[in-house]
């Protein structure tokens, strides 16, 4: 990411109605290292949920594949630690695998490999760096059949519509007897949920926070970033989470040579998780054009795991 681009999108959201902030800006390495604080907080149960699927549940998600050769192509993998576990599944189950990650940074991917090459020895690993919109159009012309994975919950930083044009996007890469596996973050509580992004201990503040570091330190900002505080909103009905950080007071702060003005309790919208019940999901799915659907979540039925077919 370029500085350009940085600087050009972050004045183009502080000088929205209403402001904004976007959190691909979030993980610069105080921003990850943060990142990873918060993965590891008791109150954010997600890594912990996807992962007792992909343990515990990945032979049921296998029964579902009939072929015996795969691409595993996994978007946005990172350092791809969960998706092991179902790769060796796959593996244990007597199915070819071909692991193909995708994702924009080339170090992170050679923490792949070498994850991969410890865990799973053997294994066959294509990395593919660069952005995923860009990247995905080199493995559709391949014939084995085609597993994508979209972990995390990522899905859940598309508002509204765009999830369902970001998975028909993928869709147009994809072939009959091909299958998109979605990790989901699903509807429950609302106070389960704002504890996993309102923790009490504020690791999440510092993460929003950052950002306004961030933009001190390469965009010659002058954030007074304690006169900011973070708020967290869930709306049950609609499923979406929203973070936003408040001016506390009215103030006029520096952003690359330009003034930007806040009156007092003004919010810097900065991100969306999107929540989904199994209802939703197979609506989207229906919608997207896919065939089937099954849905594989974990005991306490907070996260699932979606496997949809062409």
């Amino acid at each position: 990411m370029t500085t350009d681009t940085f600087e050009k999108d972050i004045l183009k959201g502080l000088q929205s109605k209403p402001k904004r902030l976007f959190s691909k800006y979030f993980y610069d390495d105080k921003g990850s290292a943060l990142f990873q604080q918060i993965m590891h907080l008791p109150e954010y149960y997600l890594p912990g949920c996807e992962t007792e699927i992909l343990q515990q549940r990945a032979k049921d998600i296998i029964n579902k594949l009939p072929q015996a050769s795969y691409d595993v192509v996994e978007l946005g993998a990172g350092d791809g630690s969960k998706t092991a576990y179902f790769l060796d599944a796959m593996i244990r189950e007597k199915k070819k695998v071909t692991y193909i990650p995708l994702d924009i940074s080339p170090e992170i991917l050679s923490v792949n490999e070498e994850i991969m090459r410890q865990r799973l020895p053997g294994l066959c690993v294509k990395p593919i760096a660069g952005d995923y919109f860009e990247t995905l159009k080199e493995i559709s012309s391949r014939e084995v059949p085609k597993i994508i994975l979209f972990l995390g919950s990522n899905i859940g930083n598309f508002e509204g519509e765009k999830a369902l044009g970001f998975i028909r996007f993928v869709k147009r890469f994809m072939g009959k007897g091909d299958y998109f596996m979605l990790g989901v973050d699903l509807k429950k509580h609302p106070r389960t949920i704002l504890a996993a992004y309102d923790d009490p201990a504020g690791i999440t503040k510092k993460f929003n926070i950052n950002l306004l570091d961030r933009i001190n330190r390469e965009l010659n900002g002058n954030f007074n970033t304690a006169d900011f505080d973070h708020y967290a909103s869930y709306d049950p009905i609609s499923g979406a989470t929203k973070s936003y950080l408040i001016s506390k007071v009215a103030q006029k702060v520096q952003v690359a040579s330009h003034t930007v003005g806040f009156h007092a309790f003004e919010p810097i919208h900065m991100e969306v998780s999107q929540k989904y019940s199994l209802e939703d999901l197979d609506q989207i799915r229906f919608q997207a054009g896919f065939s089937t659907d099954h849905h594989f979540t974990d005991s306490k039925s907070y996260f699932s795991i979606s496997l949809f077919e062409v």
